[in-house]
């Protein structure tokens, strides 16, 4: 089978800020880059508290979805970045409200820093037995 790849960025979000793309398809697997709590225009919420950023950055991986024609239960991985680990609790019951009864693989790290200061940063790799086009 040959291999089709489509690099997307997502109308709905700022542009990307680097040399990547928001969404990277080869045939029917998705791979969405890291989404940090940034706003419709680009603009960082690092200075938020976390509950902020995390629905930011969950309304940023559904504009993925939807930019892909693809649903949450599509999600078959997700990474998530946390600063501070002790901050865990409230991200993961913010996103489980997000992903409802889907259960799909997850990473859970924490890290030193991420870029602009933000509290949180998501990757996520979905799966549609169908093409995207």
């Amino acid at each position: 089978m040959a291999s089709h790849l489509t690099l997307r960025n997502i109308e709905a979000l700022s542009s990307p800020g680097g040399h990547y793309s928001h969404v990277v398809t080869a045939n029917n697997v998705s791979f969405v880059s890291g989404l940090l709590p940034l706003d419709k225009q680009g603009k960082p919420l690092a200075d938020k508290p976390v509950e902020i950023q995390i629905i930011q950055v969950l309304e940023n991986l559904n504009a993925c979805l939807l930019g892909i024609n693809a649903k949450k239960t599509d999600i078959v991985q997700v990474k998530v970045y946390v600063t501070d680990i002790n901050e865990w609790p409230i991200v993961n019951k913010l996103y489980a409200t997000w992903i409802g009864e889907h259960r799909p693989a997850r990473v859970v790290a924490g890290v030193k820093e991420l870029h602009f200061g933000s509290k949180i940063e998501i990757e996520a790799v979905v799966i549609k037995e169908q093409s995207y086009e």
